[in-house]
């Protein structure tokens, strides 16, 4: 198992320490030129302040990355963008750019979305490896099973101990306590940028590409079992998913859309969407990011206005 430290701006830290209800952050990269590809699902962030604070003040767990117009991470995340407001949060872009960002956030950042984030007290905080180098920019791996690695997920654990109850599945391996229910486990504004990855960013009914009018849709709801993964999502444009979550429209197993003839008789309307009745949605190549089946007849069966 691997973990990257971080390094993090202090006032997204102090915002974010005080805001402990919040089940997942947004770790941002004020670049946005290439994605965060150090950690795989489940593994273990860290955050380090700026030095001359060489200290480890908390982490979370890693769950997704990708480059997003900044407009779109703080529609998604808001605070949990470690900023107070969306003009905050650029000009915090613009301190660390160093130069002029588009005022309306279209410039793509770097997010990097970790899961049951946690923060240590004052007293807790953990002191840099010994290795760590003070020029790094922005963050450096560690193997957890050996080394200065071992060392610190033994302190990190030490501290969590007494916080995280049913956060760490107690699942040995080398002695090590594996995070695997973090693994099983996103929000969701995860699950909003993961489904309009999956999609290529683009409505799976229509093609749509305008990014403001696209997105993520349940196909079962989280409060009737669904979860917040790709096999139980589409991405659709605005109005659609309006219509997909009241069941005027569905997707049936074979990935047919499917318009009720109860949008005319309800509305005495709904003549943009029967051209669609029957059209082949657009999917993902991978087949495990494709609606499932169940999910689907679920979806046909309890919702939809057939």
């Amino acid at each position: 198992m691997k973990s990257y430290i971080g390094i993090t701006d202090g006032a997204w830290f102090d915002l974010l320490s005080h805001r402990q209800d919040l089940e997942e952050v947004n770790f941002w990269q004020p670049g946005g030129k290439r994605r965060f590809r150090a950690l795989s699902r489940g593994e273990l962030f860290l955050f380090k302040l700026h030095s001359p604070n060489d200290f480890i003040v908390g982490g979370g767990f890693f769950g997704y990355s990708s480059l997003l117009p900044a407009a779109l991470a703080w529609e998604t995340f808001e605070e949990a963008n470690g900023a107070r407001s969306f003009r905050e949060m650029l000009a915090r872009i613009e301190k660390y750019r160093r130069g002029p960002t588009d005022p309306h956030g279209n410039d793509p950042i770097g997010c990097i979305l970790l899961q049951q984030p946690f923060y240590f007290e004052r007293d807790e905080w953990i002191p840099a490896p010994p290795d760590w180098h003070k020029n790094l920019v922005q963050g450096r791996s560690y193997d957890l099973t050996t080394g200065e690695g071992a060392r610190l997920w033994a302190q990190v654990l030490e501290r969590l101990s007494l916080r995280t109850a049913g956060l760490l599945a107690e699942v040995h391996t080398s002695s090590l306590l594996v995070p695997t229910e973090i693994m099983r486990r996103i929000g969701q504004g995860t699950f909003r940028v993961l489904i309009t990855d999956t999609y290529q960013r683009r409505c799976a009914a229509t093609g749509e590409k305008a990014l403001p009018v696209l997105e993520a849709s349940h196909i079962r709801p989280v409060a009737d079992g669904g979860r917040h993964e790709t096999a139980n999502g589409l991405l659709l444009r605005s109005d659609l998913h309006r219509l997909f979550d009241r069941g005027y429209v569905t997707v049936d197993p074979k990935y047919r859309i499917r318009v009720s003839r109860r949008l005319k008789d309800e509305f005495d309307n709904g003549e943009p969407y029967y051209p669609l009745d029957g059209q082949q949605i657009w999917l993902p190549r991978g087949l495990d990011a494709r609606p499932a089946s169940e999910a689907l007849e679920y979806h046909r069966d309890v919702i939809f206005r057939g």
